[in-house]
């Protein structure tokens, strides 16, 4: 029977996109031999190499949705995440799927991404998947290193931007500093955003005042 696991990476950054895959296999033993865990409990360098031997053996889906697609969205970030597992899940089209709940409520979740994806299958839903089911944390390390792939492609055209965490005093630092030289927020980052609007507020006030 075919199964696949479903995550998401990058749904809290102020900066880059957020990323959404799904790993579909034939049982749930199949992925026994690569090592795989939670995304989060791997070192960086492991986890390419996880990503590699996932992508070089299983069929994959991966959705990235950028900042202004994300500023775009007319739902909650909840609501946000069902619809990308849920376009995940009508890709890989399985017959039971695994998924890292981000509601509170698991189960309604579940129900959720199946309903918005349109097809049939049997949903298993739950908090922390990703640790207790190899297919979700396979899931979770194609999101990741997807993320953070194109993350190193952003420090390449921008500089130093810290990890893309509000709570990062780099990335806070960085956005300061752009929108300080530039007037306006930079095309990788949120600009619905807090912290970006209250940067954004501080900026303007700041200028009023000079004026």
């Amino acid at each position: 029977m075919w199964i696949c696991g479903i995550d998401e990476a990058g749904k809290g950054p102020v900066l880059g996109p957020m990323v959404a895959a799904g790993v579909l296999v034939s049982d749930d033993e199949d992925l026994s031999s690569l090592g795989i865990r939670d995304s989060k409990q791997l070192s960086a360098k492991k986890r390419d190499k996880i990503f590699e031997d996932i992508c070089a053996s299983y069929k994959t889906a991966v959705v990235v949705k950028s900042p202004a697609e994300i500023d775009a969205r007319e739902c909650t970030m909840n609501q946000f995440t069902v619809l990308l597992h849920a376009e995940v899940l009508r890709t890989l089209s399985p017959k039971r799927v695994y998924l890292d709940a981000c509601d509170v409520n698991a189960e309604r979740f579940g129900v959720n991404v199946l309903s918005a994806s349109g097809i049939s299958a049997e949903v298993v839903s739950e908090h922390k998947a990703d640790a207790r089911y190899a297919v979700v944390g396979a899931a979770s390390i194609v999101a990741k290193v997807t993320r953070d792939r194109i993350i190193e492609e952003l420090r390449t055209e921008f500089g130093e931007i810290g990890s893309g965490y509000p709570s990062d005093a780099k990335t806070v630092s960085f956005l300061k500093k752009y929108i300080r030289e530039h007037g306006v927020p930079p095309t990788c980052a949120r600009k619905s955003w807090q912290t970006v609007t209250d940067i954004m507020s501080k900026s303007a006030q700041k200028n009023l005042f000079d004026f």
